[in-house]
């Protein structure tokens, strides 16, 4: 009976500039390094936290006329409309060309979304005069970029005004120490409402996290204890942000129901507390009564529905995923497409490989959607990937595991444009045959996944297939075998296909087996109703996901933002089962390369 929601990270963004030009630069003097040499200053070690410092940093020479001061815009990409909205602005510093900030934007992270940030930078005599005239440059980037830098830390160039350099802009995420929180508490009920003809109650809890607008979004349901108006639950933890989202004054509302087997839970009654009243029972029982509204109204001698006491409550601090992150843990992404005959002929509109001029195939969008994800965790940014189902120039032999590159040497191609480079040379090149097995490429990745135990890596497989898996029993098998490497497998289905058959690999209710063995970890979820689950495997029909409007950013946005949702909790429970700690984030390298530049 227990769930297990997705919720935000909250980080903080710190950020400084460095050797932002002017719109008139000043005159400087020419002695130690000259003007060329403090224009074009390098980076220091960067900073999480305060202002200042400005460690590792060339020295630069006061200028003899006061400089502007300058100012950062901070935007946000709206998924839905692609628009940019201003989040925030940095305050106001002047008389310098490196600025470091002390304001800091929290922002809410999402592993599974691609969280799309602009910065502005402005001279300005004031916080709300900012024009044209006064640009200086601005920086693209994502939070996830942020986030899976070295140490979390991203150095990019700021452009925008022709013909000049406009200096860099340093960003550091730092996450909010109340993430790591987390709380274990442990309930019992007393005297609850009879709601069963036969026999007693079937009681469990639900809790619910309350939104700034009102409404009450589910964080926790407890087991449900048979047969009793008197349960005692069994101890659970919970993150602090997930109960709360970090403000330990949230109303926090747990409701009482009673199990019935047909989900038609019958409503005991419901009180609310919040995260500060639930700690206080580090010191003693808190007892709450549990209230039915409608009863309330219609029985004037009501009293309650029974009572509820907090047996217990304590707090301890994990590691999270921004700390294995944080501390070089690389994500290696590897993507195994179907190249079986039942996709049709690439060549025609109505095959699921169709290469249109106007819009991208499923399989390019299911690519695309989680690739620029997850690349953004990848220092090298070198993809291996594979077909399976095809006949193979110039003998026509069938492979289940080819590089799409063509290359048996080094199946990598760089970035994620490379990798649909390669997939769409492939498609040109090899006959589609079959049939679909899973089995060869899930032992590939899992035979790299085996040398590396450390820590240091983990694998994320994605196969996107248009039917029904034709080695069950090899994969179920594989499946098992790789369940106890630090490794993960999101399996999309495309096409107008029926996936039911998927279900048998669903870990759920019974764990996967082959042989008599079980995997050690539930790394199978075929999820056919949207509901999203814990496991290491996601199953997901890509139909689910197309936007009726025909927006294939946002068809790829929610996508993405639901096979991935799980991978930071899957990492997790790997470096849990092995006792394996994050690494400290390593020093700051004193001049970062920078990256491409976004468009």
């Amino acid at each position: 009976m227990g769930s297990r929601m997705i919720h935000p990270v909250s980080v903080c963004l710190s950020l400084s500039l460095g050797t932002c030009w002017t719109s008139t630069p000043s005159p400087s003097p020419t002695p130690v390094g000259g003007t060329r040499a403090r224009r074009e200053g390098t980076w220091g070690p960067g900073k999480t936290e305060g202002r200042g410092g400005g460690a590792g940093r060339p020295e630069v020479l006061p200028s003899p006329l006061p400089l502007p001061p300058a100012v950062v815009v901070l935007y946000t990409q709206s998924r839905a409309s692609q628009e940019w909205r201003e989040f925030g602005r940095t305050e106001v510093i002047d008389n310098t060309l490196n600025p470091d900030f002390v304001r800091k934007f929290v922002l809410d992270y999402f592993f599974e979304e691609k969280q799309n940030l602009r910065f502005d930078v402005y001279n300005v005599d004031s916080r709300t005069n900012i024009s044209k005239p006064d640009f200086l440059g601005q920086a693209f980037l994502a939070l996830g970029e942020v986030i899976g830098g070295q140490g979390s830390r991203v150095e990019r160039p700021l452009t925008g005004v022709p013909g000049k350099k406009c200096g860099t802009i340093l960003l550091t995420a730092e996450e909010l120490s109340n993430c790591r929180d987390i709380a274990t508490m442990q309930l019992c009920a007393n005297k609850l409402d009879k709601k069963d003809f036969f026999g007693k109650s079937d009681p469990f809890l639900v809790f619910y996290r309350s939104n700034e607008d009102g409404t009450f979004t589910i964080c926790h349901k407890t087991e449900v204890v048979k047969n009793t108006l008197n349960p005692v639950w069994q101890p659970f933890s919970i993150p602090v942000r997930v109960l709360c989202n970090g403000d330990y004054d949230r109303t926090v509302k747990i409701d009482v129901y009673d199990w019935d087997r047909d989900g038609s839970h019958d409503f005991i009654g419901e009180f609310t507390t919040s995260y500060r009243e639930l700690s206080k029972a580090q010191n003693q029982f808190t007892v709450y009564e549990v209230l039915n509204p409608r009863k309330k109204c219609k029985k004037k001698k009501y009293v309650n529905s029974g009572t509820v006491t907090l047996l217990s409550f304590s707090v301890d601090s994990e590691f999270t995923f921004v700390d294995y992150i944080k501390g070089g843990t690389q994500l290696n992404f590897t993507v195994a497409i179907d190249f079986t005959a039942s996709n049709g002929n690439p060549l025609q509109p109505t095959s699921l490989h169709y290469m249109s001029p106007y819009q991208l195939s499923a399989y390019a969008m299911a690519l695309k959607a989680v690739g620029e994800i997850i690349q953004d965790y990848d220092s090298d940014k070198l993809f291996p990937a594979y077909g399976f189902g095809a006949k193979l120039p110039p003998e026509g032999r069938i492979s289940h595991q080819f590089p799409l590159n063509n290359n048996d040497e080094d199946p990598n191609c760089v970035g994620i444009e490379g990798v649909l480079e390669s997939y769409f040379q492939s498609l040109r090149t090899v006959q589609l045959y079959g049939p679909t097995y899973f089995a060869p490429v899930i032992n590939l990745v899992a035979r790299a996944a085996a040398k590396i135990s450390d820590g240091s890596q983990y694998y994320v497989l994605l196969i996107i297939t248009d039917g029904v898996i034709s080695d069950m029993t090899q994969t179920k098998e594989a499946i098992v075998s790789a369940s106890s490497l630090p490794m993960s497998i999101i399996i999309v289905g495309v096409g107008p296909a029926m996936f039911e058959a998927m279900e048998e690999l669903d870990g759920d209710d019974v764990r996967v087996s082959s042989r008599g063995r079980y995997a050690e970890r539930d790394i199978v979820q075929v999820d056919l109703t949207r509901e999203r689950k814990s496991w290491s495997q996601k199953f997901v029909p890509f139909r689910d996901y197309v936007d009726r409007s025909g927006n294939q950013v946002l068809s790829m946005a929610r996508l993405a933002k639901d096979v991935l949702a799980e991978i930071p909790e899957q990492l997790l429970s790997y470096m849990r089962t092995r006792d394996i700690q994050p690494r400290p984030p390593p020093p700051a390298n004193p001049r970062p390369t920078p990256a491409p530049e976004h468009p």
